[in-house]
């Protein structure tokens, strides 16, 4: 019992740090360039359709992982829809996967800053985990064949035109 109060008081103390970190303004970002197998997944979009990364492979994808909470997440969004317009007649997407453990303050969000994006959500953080998502956004893009190419944690202005050039680098390979 003393073992799983510990694990569970870590893990908040864990996201509180990562929360303050973010709400002081600090924009970490770090970013890379990686050449491994994408882990397949499964999540569930707002509206409650299953949606898996397997679905998109032919196409160039972005995912994008963010929280209601976290302030460049919200300003980066805009900017990610426009690359998602602009970039998707030409076999690129982009699914937002939402770590937040409520889907009412997703909704709430997306009603004041819509996006035209799928939006999946991970509320036990499973598919985070799994990429080893540990600041918030972070964005990994995978190429065609399904590999992961590039991934950036954190969020300053400007960092979207580094995804546009990879973006446009991956579609004509």
């Amino acid at each position: 019992m003393k073992r799983r109060q510990s694990s569970v008081l870590a893990s908040v103390l864990t996201r509180m740090a990562l929360a303050a970190i973010v709400a002081a303004g600090v924009g970490l970002a770090v970013a890379g360039d990686v050449s491994a197998p994408a882990a397949d997944f499964s999540l569930s979009s707002l509206g409650g359709q299953p949606v898996s990364l397997s679905q998109f492979k032919g196409n160039v994808v972005l995912v994008n992982f963010w929280a209601t909470w976290c302030g460049p997440c919200q300003q980066e969004m805009p900017l990610l829809d426009q690359m998602y317009k602009k970039y998707k007649p030409a076999g690129f997407t982009l699914l937002g996967v939402n770590v937040d453990k409520e889907a009412p303050a997703v909704k709430e969000l997306l009603a004041r800053k819509p996006v035209s994006f799928p939006v999946l959500l991970d509320p036990e953080n499973s598919v985070s985990r799994s990429y080893h998502v540990a600041d918030m956004p972070s964005s990994v893009i995978i190429d065609r064949k399904g590999v992961v190419r590039y991934v950036h944690r954190g969020y300053r202005p400007g960092d979207e035109n580094e995804y546009q050039d990879r973006i446009r680098q991956l579609i004509r390979e």
